[in-house]
């Protein structure tokens, strides 16, 4: 039974409405409810501000999103979806708790048209409250919305823009640890209807990537592949202490990422399997740019 058949079923039963009183108690007595299904976890990249206003055609990438989006939504139950973007950085974690979330275009210098594209998405702050009291680690805030870390990436995953989304921020100042065993906590969100949606980048080095910019060079350096190859294999192999300590146990980890920021979503997504849960990934073809890799995946 979907969940419109459910609510409808229940309103017609006198005994079980006796102690609900509004319409707006069900839903939210609702959104706490396990789901039929249990929902994948994704980590994704969001590309780079210069692909926002190209098309699906144009955009390969864009392109597996969208058919991915349409492929969850056949098959699951969402109600929400809760990222986690590599450009909400904050000291501690925050998750937003507000119904309108304001599309931020944190990107400077580029043309008109790259700040006419909308998203005009809403939030979910029930949801959102219900998982600032899951961790005292994690506190609710009506600042900040949707990055361009957020919503480029869901115009094309959900572009009628019919799930309700938002934000939990990455606290820049934790070890990784700390991010894999918060996504320990958001674990149980996935027997809930929420997505859970880590966006980054496994490899993100911005000052090589301007550097080959600056000299006309769009070539990939080639170490680009060989670390992203060997974190597919580590995900594979479930070795997740290996990409945990990712400065540590690769000779490239420092170069792929040297902040946290695009490299920690994953962790929070690998947080959120169990024993029985799969890695497969829905993009991997090599990125077109230097010192970034789009490998993207979900875990059911």
């Amino acid at each position: 039974m979907n969940r419109f058949d459910f609510i409808k079923a229940l309103t017609l039963t006198p005994l079980a409405m006796s102690s609900l009183n509004t319409l707006s108690e069900l839903l939210y007595w609702l959104d706490l409810q396990p789901t039929t299904h249990k929902l994948p976890a994704i980590f994704t990249s969001h590309g780079n501000p210069m692909d926002i206003i190209k098309s699906r055609t144009e955009r390969p990438f864009w392109n597996t999103l969208y058919e991915l989006g349409k492929k969850l939504k056949l098959k699951y139950d969402i109600r929400a979806a809760l990222v986690i973007s590599a450009h909400w950085c904050t000291r501690g974690s925050f998750v937003n708790i507000c119904e309108e979330q304001k599309q931020i275009y944190d990107y400077y210098g580029f043309p008109d048209e790259y700040y006419q594209v909308k998203y005009k998405a809403i939030g979910k702050p029930d949801l959102a409250t219900e998982i600032a009291a899951l961790s005292d680690h994690i506190q609710p805030t009506t600042e900040w919305g949707l990055d361009h870390g957020a919503w480029p990436m869901l115009m094309h995953l959900f572009p009628d823009v019919e799930i309700p989304v938002f934000q939990l921020s990455i606290d820049y100042y934790a070890k990784p640890m700390y991010h894999f065993e918060l996504g320990k906590v958001l674990a149980g969100l996935r027997n809930k209807g929420i997505l859970i949606i880590g966006s980054g980048a496994i490899v993100h080095n911005l000052p090589l990537a301007i550097k080959k910019m600056q000299e006309n060079d769009t070539v990939p350096y080639g170490w680009e592949a060989e670390y992203d190859d060997w974190v597919k294999k580590q995900l594979m192999n479930k070795n997740f202490s290996a990409l945990i300590e990712y400065l540590k146990s690769h000779p490239l980890g420092k170069m792929a990422a040297p902040t946290p920021d695009h490299y920690v979503p994953m962790l929070y997504v690998l947080g959120t399997m169990d024993q029985n849960d799969e890695i497969k990934f829905f993009y991997e073809a090599p990125t077109s740019l230097p010192a970034f890799s789009e490998t993207s995946f979900l875990i059911s």
